[in-house]
């Protein structure tokens, strides 16, 4: 083989070993292998992991008020009725105002007012303005039932919600029972907040060492 041809041959691969290490020096520059802090994609339901990761908040339940009802603070309850007098009248044969006269109304059945044109979600609820109902719905009027013409934010807390529902049961002909023990009893494991449960430990691959024989050393 003359000079000439191991020459070329020579440069040939050169040229090769050049082209691999250029072609591995661009891609480093080019691809990223750090992760990424977010998925490149939206994917609905999806929770993102790593540092931005974040466990979706529980749906908050509302404190119970029925074992509050018996011994609950009446002339707060008046006084709280004070911010509803614009839209509802509370005395026997009241007028219908923007929403309806609440004369009567524990114990009643929802959108039960013939004089009231009620929304639709108002209609469709079913069921009787109980201590549960009043107490949900007063909450978060809006999230109890959804469309209800009711422009009102809610009553944050449990004694303030206990006064006025107490105080709305006596606006009636004959007053709605209290409840008794065994409904307080039941509101208080309804409402009782969620037990979380402890993360599951597999145990069976550490059992299996502790049941293995060990080796002895003399």
């Amino acid at each position: 083989m003359s000079s000439l041809e191991n020459n070329k041959i020579f440069a040939a691969v050169l040229c090769v070993g050049i082209t691999i290490m250029l072609t591995n020096f661009v891609a480093d520059k080019i691809i990223v292998s750090e992760p990424l802090e977010k998925d490149a994609v939206a994917i609905d339901g999806a929770v993102a992991s790593g540092h931005g990761a974040s466990t979706p908040k529980k749906p908050k339940i509302p404190d119970p008020i029925m074992a509050l009802l018996a011994t609950a603070d009446m002339a707060k309850g008046a006084k709280i009725s004070k911010a509803c007098a614009a839209c509802h009248s509370f005395d026997k044969g009241g007028p219908v105002k923007q929403g309806p006269n609440l004369w009567n109304i524990t114990g009643s059945n929802k959108g039960g007012k013939i004089s009231f044109s009620y929304s639709k979600g108002m209609q469709e609820a079913g069921g009787i303005w109980d201590y549960d109902s009043l107490n949900k719905f007063l909450t978060k009027p809006k999230k109890f039932i959804s469309g209800t013409k009711m422009n009102f934010a809610g009553l944050k807390k449990a004694k303030d919600r206990a006064a006025f529902v107490a105080w709305l049961r006596m606006q009636a002909d004959t007053p709605f029972a209290l409840p008794n023990d065994a409904d307080i009893a039941a509101e208080q494991i309804a409402f009782a907040p969620p037990v979380e449960e402890e993360p599951h430990h597999d145990n069976t691959e550490t059992q299996a060492e502790e049941a293995a024989p060990k080796e002895s050393h003399h």
